[in-house]
């Protein structure tokens, strides 16, 4: 089915209009060019998106959730090409079977010292996904948006310098950060947020504290 769904066609066109939050605008100069994919499929339980688990031997963001992606390289054509590229490192994707749909506006992530353009897909071919890069990635997962929209899913995470920001249990993973700041976003402002109780605060949990200090 090569057809984009209707409700992903809504999604990306009112994505690309999303407020980039205070905390991830980009400053005028410096920063790596990078690239992340938020890749959305028709799974055996409904639309999804694959996300990854970084490796917890890495040293940075290690064992965290994460859209699969990186660095442009010079080779590649722009931000698309290194999404692309990237996931099908990662998780062994075949990019012909990805029609990009939209780019959305350049975040910062101050801590890698990244600008971050996110890149909206829709997967109308799908493959068998894994770890591609046991050194970076420990699994993959085909996340339903059913699971990620359900409120008893969501909560508000509290790190140590007192940030409050949004996070998702599912699948056994806690994700959070930057990949959560902006699934909130993108599932906002395509219209596919359910009403969740933001007065649920929680703190960091200890041992992902521990594995986020190693950066």
């Amino acid at each position: 089915m090569t057809d984009v769904p209707d409700w992903l066609d809504r999604l990306a066109a009112r994505a690309v209009h999303t407020p980039v939050p205070r905390g991830l605008r980009p400053p005028a100069r410096g920063g790596r060019p990078a690239a992340v994919l938020m890749l959305f499929g028709e799974g055996p339980d409904g639309p999804d998106l694959l996300l990854i688990q970084r490796s917890s031997r890495g040293r940075r963001h290690a064992g965290q959730p994460a859209f699969p992606g990186g660095g442009v390289d010079p080779e590649d054509d722009g931000p698309v090409g290194a999404a692309l590229r990237e996931a099908a490192e990662e998780t062994g994707i075949d990019p012909e079977g990805v029609k990009v749909l939209a780019t959305l506006p350049e975040l910062f992530v101050w801590h890698s010292d990244n600008r971050v353009i996110p890149v909206i897909g829709w997967w109308h071919t799908p493959c068998a996904v894994y770890a591609a890069a046991p050194d970076e990635v420990e699994s993959v997962e085909r996340v339903p948006l059913a699971e990620l929209v359900d409120p008893v899913n969501r909560i508000l995470l509290r790190t140590p310098t007192g940030h409050v920001g949004p996070a998702f249990r599912v699948r056994g993973m806690l994700v959070w950060g930057f990949t959560a700041m902006v699934l909130d976003a993108v599932l906002r402002e395509g219209g596919l947020e359910r009403p969740w109780d933001a007065g649920q605060v929680e703190d960091l949990p200890p041992d992902v504290l521990d594995l986020a200090a190693r950066g």
